[in-house]
Protein backbone atom coordinates (compact mmCIF):
# COMPACT_ATOMS: atom_id res chain seq x y z
CA UNK A 1 0.00 0.00 0.00
CA UNK A 2 1.07 3.58 -0.46
CA UNK A 3 0.16 6.87 1.17
CA UNK A 4 0.47 10.48 0.12
CA UNK A 5 2.24 12.55 2.78
CA UNK A 6 1.75 16.31 2.73
CA UNK A 7 3.75 19.03 4.44
CA UNK A 8 4.21 22.78 4.40
CA UNK A 9 0.94 24.19 5.62
CA UNK A 10 0.66 26.85 8.29
CA UNK A 11 -0.36 30.37 9.18
CA UNK A 12 0.68 33.22 6.90
CA UNK A 13 -0.25 36.87 6.58
CA UNK A 14 -2.10 38.16 3.51
CA UNK A 15 0.33 38.69 0.66
CA UNK A 16 2.66 36.03 2.00
CA UNK A 17 3.83 32.75 0.51
CA UNK A 18 3.80 29.08 1.40
CA UNK A 19 5.08 25.98 -0.34
CA UNK A 20 3.27 22.68 0.03
CA UNK A 21 4.85 19.32 -0.70
CA UNK A 22 3.31 15.91 -1.22
CA UNK A 23 5.33 12.72 -1.54
CA UNK A 24 4.50 9.05 -1.72
CA UNK A 25 5.36 6.95 1.32
CA UNK A 26 7.33 4.52 -0.86
CA UNK A 27 8.63 4.43 -4.40
CA UNK A 28 5.98 3.52 -6.93
CA UNK A 29 6.03 2.32 -10.50
CA UNK A 30 4.26 5.27 -12.13
CA UNK A 31 2.26 8.35 -11.19
CA UNK A 32 -0.16 9.81 -13.67
CA UNK A 33 -2.07 13.00 -12.87
CA UNK A 34 -1.21 14.74 -9.60
CA UNK A 35 -3.37 17.47 -8.15
CA UNK A 36 -4.07 19.79 -5.26
CA UNK A 37 -7.59 20.30 -3.94
CA UNK A 38 -8.81 22.45 -1.09
CA UNK A 39 -11.81 22.59 1.18
CA UNK A 40 -12.82 25.63 3.18
CA UNK A 41 -15.19 25.36 6.15
CA UNK A 42 -18.75 24.87 4.99
CA UNK A 43 -17.74 24.54 1.34
CA UNK A 44 -17.26 21.69 -1.07
CA UNK A 45 -13.81 20.39 -1.93
CA UNK A 46 -12.57 22.08 -5.09
CA UNK A 47 -9.77 21.51 -7.55
CA UNK A 48 -6.96 24.04 -7.21
CA UNK A 49 -4.65 22.73 -9.93
CA UNK A 50 -3.59 19.50 -11.55
CA UNK A 51 -0.54 18.42 -13.54
CA UNK A 52 -0.29 15.54 -15.97
CA UNK A 53 2.64 13.18 -16.24
CA UNK A 54 3.88 15.21 -19.20
CA UNK A 55 3.68 18.47 -17.29
CA UNK A 56 0.46 19.93 -18.65
CA UNK A 57 -1.30 21.99 -15.98
CA UNK A 58 -4.85 23.11 -15.29
CA UNK A 59 -5.41 25.92 -12.77
CA UNK A 60 -8.57 27.17 -11.14
CA UNK A 61 -9.25 30.76 -12.19
CA UNK A 62 -9.05 31.90 -8.57
CA UNK A 63 -5.35 30.96 -8.29
CA UNK A 64 -4.01 31.66 -11.76
CA UNK A 65 -0.93 33.85 -11.64
CA UNK A 66 -0.45 33.27 -7.90
CA UNK A 67 0.00 29.52 -7.48
CA UNK A 68 2.44 27.25 -9.30
CA UNK A 69 2.38 23.47 -9.35
CA UNK A 70 5.44 21.40 -10.15
CA UNK A 71 6.45 17.77 -9.85
CA UNK A 72 9.66 15.84 -9.42
CA UNK A 73 9.10 12.44 -10.97
CA UNK A 74 12.41 11.11 -9.62
CA UNK A 75 11.14 11.77 -6.09
CA UNK A 76 7.47 10.94 -6.65
CA UNK A 77 6.68 14.38 -5.27
CA UNK A 78 4.41 17.26 -6.21
CA UNK A 79 4.75 20.83 -4.98
CA UNK A 80 2.44 23.82 -4.75
CA UNK A 81 4.06 27.23 -4.51
CA UNK A 82 1.49 29.71 -3.27
CA UNK A 83 2.25 33.43 -3.55
CA UNK A 84 0.19 36.56 -2.88
CA UNK A 85 -2.01 34.59 -0.52
CA UNK A 86 -5.44 35.95 0.34
CA UNK A 87 -7.74 35.22 3.30
CA UNK A 88 -10.06 33.38 0.90
CA UNK A 89 -7.27 30.88 0.24
CA UNK A 90 -7.73 29.61 3.79
CA UNK A 91 -8.63 25.93 3.60
CA UNK A 92 -7.40 22.40 4.13
CA UNK A 93 -5.31 21.50 1.12
CA UNK A 94 -5.33 17.91 -0.12
CA UNK A 95 -2.94 16.15 -2.44
CA UNK A 96 -4.41 13.71 -4.95
CA UNK A 97 -2.76 11.36 -7.40
CA UNK A 98 -3.46 8.50 -9.78
CA UNK A 99 -0.83 5.89 -8.95
CA UNK A 100 0.22 2.58 -10.40
CA UNK A 101 2.06 1.07 -7.46
CA UNK A 102 3.75 -1.82 -9.26
CA UNK A 103 4.25 -2.77 -12.89
CA UNK A 104 1.55 -5.43 -12.66
CA UNK A 105 -1.02 -3.46 -10.68
CA UNK A 106 -3.75 -1.20 -11.97
CA UNK A 107 -3.94 2.54 -11.39
CA UNK A 108 -5.76 3.78 -8.29
CA UNK A 109 -6.64 7.20 -6.99
CA UNK A 110 -5.13 8.28 -3.67
CA UNK A 111 -5.70 11.21 -1.29
CA UNK A 112 -3.38 12.77 1.25
CA UNK A 113 -4.50 13.50 4.80
CA UNK A 114 -4.71 17.25 4.22
CA UNK A 115 -2.72 20.20 5.50
CA UNK A 116 -4.20 23.39 6.93
CA UNK A 117 -3.41 26.71 5.28
CA UNK A 118 -4.60 29.79 7.15
CA UNK A 119 -4.19 33.27 5.70
CA UNK A 120 -4.83 35.90 8.34
CA UNK A 121 -3.34 39.03 9.82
Amino acid sequence: QVQLVESGGGLVQPGGSLRLSCATSRRVFRIYTMAWYRQAPGKRRELVVDIGSGGRTNYADSVKGRFTISRDNAKDTVYLQMNSLKPEDTAVYYCNADIQVTSDSGSQNYWGQGTQVTVSS
